[in-house]
C-alpha cells in the first residue's frame, strides 16, 4: 500500500512540474537576431520582419466538412452511434456463431449460441430500421 502511495505521489508531483514548467521551455524565440533585442535582453525594440510569401492561415473545421450547425452535429453523432451499435451487433453475431460451433454436441450450448445469433439478427434489424426512420426524418426536416 505504501509503495502505491509513493508511486501515485511521485506521478502527481511529476505532472505538476510538467504542467508548471513545460510552457516556459516551449516559448518560441520571436527575435532571433541579437540586434533585435532591447537593452534588457527580453523584449524587441523593433519587431522582426515577417517571412516573405507566407501563406494565409486557414483553420479547418475540426468536426469535419459539412458541419456548420448544431443540428448537423447532432445528426453526425446519432449516425456515428448507430454505426458503433451495428459493429457491436455484428460482434455479438460472431460470438453466437462461435458458441454454436464450439458446442461439441451439447444441446444447451447449441441453444445458447442460436439464441445469441437470433437476438443479434433482431438487433441488426432494429438498427437498420432506426437508421431508415432517422434518415427519413432528417431528410424531411433538411438537417
Amino acid at each position: 500500500m505504501k509503495t502505491i502511495s509513493k508511486i501515485t505521489t511521485g506521478l502527481i508531483f511529476f505532472w505538476l512540474l510538467a504542467i508548471l514548467f513545460l510552457p516556459t521551455f516551449a516559448q518560441a524565440d520571436d527575435c532571433p537576431a541579437p540586434a533585435c533585442l532591447a537593452p534588457d535582453g527580453v523584449t524587441c525594440q523593433n519587431p522582426c520582419p515577417p517571412a516573405a510569401n507566407t501563406p494565409d492561415v486557414k483553420l479547418e473545421n475540426p468536426l469535419g466538412a459539412g458541419i456548420n450547425t448544431p443540428t448537423q452535429l447532432y445528426a453526425r453523432i446519432i449516425y456515428s452511434f448507430m454505426g458503433m451499435t451495428g459493429v457491436v451487433a455484428l460482434i455479438i453475431f460472431i460470438i453466437g456463431g462461435y458458441q454454436w460451433m464450439t458446442a461439441g454436441g451439447n444441446a444447451e450450448k447449441v441453444k445458447k449460441g442460436l439464441d445469441t445469433i437470433i437476438w443479434a439478427i433482431f438487433g441488426i434489424i432494429v438498427i437498420f430500421a432506426s437508421y431508415a426512420i432517422l434518415r427519413a426524418v432528417f431528410e424531411t426536416l433538411r438537417f
